[in-house]
């Protein structure tokens, strides 16, 4: 069932780009990121990201008029078990995803990684106020042509990296896909197709990037601070919505998490549900 029309954005609603506890009943965001202005969530509301139908895909960019901070795309209805396929095609740098089981009213959900920048990974997870669990099988940065301009994608030096690829992140998931294989099928500046399976109570959730395995993960068995099964099944409920982000530039990154100007791409938006026993 296709979600998105090539036209308008029906079946769709923005939201501003929001923070709020780090897991359910935990501490807020102020608890990670103290640096954040007291002034933050004015701004937040006052300059949310922007959504517009561009030649048959949704866009999403900062406010030009103040930018550096985000929001969401969020459908209507929530969904299930699903297959959920659609094609991408971020700028660089873009830090970009696409959430699952997400609540209708705050940030909380699992989301899927399309960090298309130094540090990132696009096919992992994050455990958007029900952990914090930062889940991926490789992290990626970028190779510049000789006029300094971005021509690939490649594996990140451990050494230069601006967030650490530490040995708990990919221990985290079930299965995991190999880095070399993934270049190999990455288009640079071009379409990318992305597919996600979501199933179950404590969902079982895997990532293909152009038909290629990357990551799974089982949250039912994870076991990682600040996450109970249990807890977050209940938090989150049985079934969520779904969700695009355009990230905000946090004074860690700045615009090394979106550049200016940049702006994510998304079209051939559709999802199969399904009707299982789990």
């Amino acid at each position: 069932m296709s979600l998105f029309d090539g036209r308008t954005l029906s079946g769709w609603h923005a939201a501003p780009r929001s923070y709020g506890s780090l897991w359910p009943g935990g501490p807020g965001i102020r608890t990670a990121l103290p640096e954040l202005p007291p002034d933050y969530d004015a701004l937040a509301n006052a300059h949310p990201a922007h959504w517009e139908v561009v030649d048959g895909a949704i866009e999403g960019f900062q406010d030009p008029a103040l930018a550096g901070y985000g929001g969401y795309l969020v459908s209507d209805q929530s969904y299930t078990d699903f297959e959920l396929e659609l094609e991408m095609r971020p700028d660089w740098p873009a830090d970009t995803g696409v959430m699952l089981r997400r609540r209708p009213d705050s940030w909380h959900g699992l989301q899927v990684l399309v960090d298309h920048r130094k540090s990132g990974s696009i096919g992992g997870f994050f455990g958007n106020g029900i952990g914090s669990f930062h889940a991926v099988p490789f992290v990626l940065d970028v190779a510049h042509g000789g006029d300094g301009r971005p021509v690939r994608l490649v594996v990140e030096d451990p050494g230069t990296s601006l967030e650490p690829m530490t040995p708990d992140k990919p221990a985290m998931l079930t299965r995991r896909g190999d880095p070399q294989e993934f270049l190999e099928h990455w288009r640079f500046e071009d379409w990318n197709s992305l597919r996600i399976r979501c199933v179950g109570d404590r969902p079982t959730v895997t990532t293909w990037v152009n038909d290629v395995l990357v990551a799974e993960i089982d949250l039912a068995t994870l076991q990682v601070p600040h996450y109970d099964a249990d807890e977050v099944a209940g938090f989150l409920g049985r079934s969520g919505h779904l969700a695009l982000e355009v990230h905000d530039n946090d004074p860690r990154f700045g615009e090394g998490r979106w550049g200016r100007g940049a702006r994510c791409r998304w079209r051939n938006i559709a999802i199969k549900e399904l009707f299982t026993n789990s």
